[in-house]
């Protein structure tokens, strides 16, 4: 009895606990659900108010972009009105400005349709006087005209050449010695040294051994060089020498002083070649801006164009008949200021003329036309004033000169070059421009026989006696000097002298 009693009791109180554990982990399971329900809806709230949040940001930002919409549409507006009433306007005073066209058109038609039946009056009337003078004269129109242009021809002729004749001397005998004293004073003023500097392309060598070096494995060293200067190097050409073959005269300069560096210092190949040439490049740089602010500096002008100042500089690396063409534009530029002091003109104005003149020879290898035109339009790009713009590229007459500045720069040029001792010329290109100097005076009707003489600065003509009267022998020696301008080039001037001789012999018997 007492162990079913425990045994019951056991049961019942299993299953109590059982209850109680059941009961716990509902509450607790409850519990969860609650403060999982709280979670969710605290995200809910916080979605909400961001949402909230970002709505009212994306409209404050919608109406400031209204806002600023509609400011800019109210200006457009407000321009759009503005120009619509100045269109007005100004189509307000068109039609005003035709209205007074056609008025003024409707008076010229007037006058000309009065004019036009006045003229028709007047050649009537000519008409008639004409055949009332043929008929008191007996003879017609055309052979009055015919006789009267005779008459004039040859009066005119002998009054053209006497005129002619008292012109050039007049003007010889002061134009000369105007000339020859604003020369002779701007020379005397200018002592500069002359200085001819002949760029050489040929390096010596000392050793035999070095040419192998030069020329490098399989000529590897020598190709190297050639791609990174860009000139020809003749190795074989000349024993004991290596010869630097370029158009660019800055590139060979370059490339001289950039093998006598690596002959010097005996270490040659590809890689220590490109060091070096780079490295002589950007001396060469700085080398040709310091040449170019030299020059203006002892042209005593103020700064130029740092465009300009490098083609000036480059322009020390460049001969003309081995005179170094910067050393030449500093001479011109001297000259020309002195020239202007004479003449009284702008000092400065012409200074820079005279040295920019032949800027154009800096880049002529690689821009085509004529130097002074090209030349001209860089000093043009640079914000040179006119007058200096015309006198470079009027030096040459490749362009009609606009005041004094191209006749002077042509002037301090030719005294610059012509001088002796300036500018050098083969013996073959000297007797060339002799003998077609004689060419040009026989070339012409009545002369005999043509001299060239004191070094092809003076031409003598002998003319026929019959063929050439004393009249016409002032306009042959214009006429020869003419063809001499047009078709040869020369340095300086060319006097042409014609000479006519009467020779009248008797023999006694």
């Amino acid at each position: 009895m007492t162990l079913v009693f425990n045994t019951a009791g056991a049961v019942v109180f299993a299953a109590v606990g059982a209850c109680c554990v059941a009961l716990i982990l509902h509450l607790r399971h409850r519990r969860r659900e609650i403060a999982h329900q709280r979670e969710l809806a605290s995200v809910r709230d916080q979605s909400r108010l961001s949402a909230h949040e970002e709505a009212a940001r994306l409209r404050t930002e919608l109406e400031k972009s209204f806002d600023s919409r509609r400011a800019e549409v109210a200006e457009q507006e407000r321009r759009v009105t503005e120009r619509d009433t100045l269109l007005n306007s100004q189509f307000a005073r068109v039609l005003e400005t035709e209205k007074e066209l056609r008025e003024q058109r409707e008076i010229l038609d007037r006058k000309s349709s009065g004019l036009e039946s006045t003229q028709q009056e007047l050649i009537d009337l000519s008409r008639q006087r004409r055949a009332q003078l043929e008929k008191l004269a007996g003879i017609s129109t055309a052979d009055a005209r015919a006789q009267f242009l005779k008459e004039i021809e040859h009066e005119a002729l002998a009054s053209a050449a006497n005129l002619t004749r008292q012109i050039t001397e007049d003007a010889k005998t002061h134009a000369e010695e105007k000339a020859r004293k604003v020369i002779a004073v701007a020379i005397q003023r200018y002592a500069g040294n002359q200085t001819l500097q002949n760029s050489t392309a040929t390096i010596a060598l000392e050793g035999a051994d070095i040419k192998g070096r030069i020329i490098g494995r399989e000529g590897r060293n020598i190709r190297a060089f050639e791609n990174a200067t860009g000139v020809t190097v003749l190795i074989d050409d000349e024993p004991g020498a290596v010869i630097l073959s370029a158009f660019d005269p800055v590139r060979r300069e370059i490339a001289r002083e950039a093998m006598q560096r690596l002959i010097a210092d005996g270490r040659i190949h590809p890689t220590r070649i490109d060091e070096v040439v780079a490295a002589v490049a950007a001396e060469m740089d700085e080398t040709i801006v310091r040449k170019g602010e030299q020059a203006v500096s002892d042209c005593s002008l103020p700064p130029f164009h740092p465009e300009l100042v490098k083609l000036l500089g480059k322009l020390h690396f460049r001969q003309s008949y081995a005179q170094n063409l910067l050393a030449h534009s500093v001479e011109v530029s001297h000259i020309m200021g002195l020239l202007a002091s004479e003449l009284g003109v702008d000092v400065t104005l012409a200074k820079r003329a005279g040295l920019l003149h032949d800027i154009g020879k800096a880049v002529s290898h690689e821009v085509e036309g004529p130097h002074a035109v090209v030349g001209a339009d860089i000093v043009k790009r640079c914000g040179e004033p006119e007058a200096v713009v015309n006198g470079v590229a009027s030096h040459h007459n490749d362009v009609p000169p606009v005041g004094p500045w191209g006749i002077l720069v042509s002037a301090a040029d030719a005294i610059s070059a012509s001088r002796p001792g300036a500018r050098a010329e083969s013996m073959t290109t000297y007797l060339k421009r002799v003998e077609d100097l004689e060419k040009i005076g026989c070339s012409f009707p009545g002369v005999e026989k043509c001299f060239a003489v004191q070094a092809g600065r003076e031409l003598r003509v002998f003319v026929s006696p019959q063929a050439v009267s004393d009249e016409t022998a002032f306009g042959l020696a214009r006429s020869i000097a003419s063809k001499i301008e047009a078709e040869l080039q020369y340095p300086g001037q060319i006097r042409v002298t014609v000479i006519r001789e009467m020779r009248c012999v008797e023999v006694a018997k």
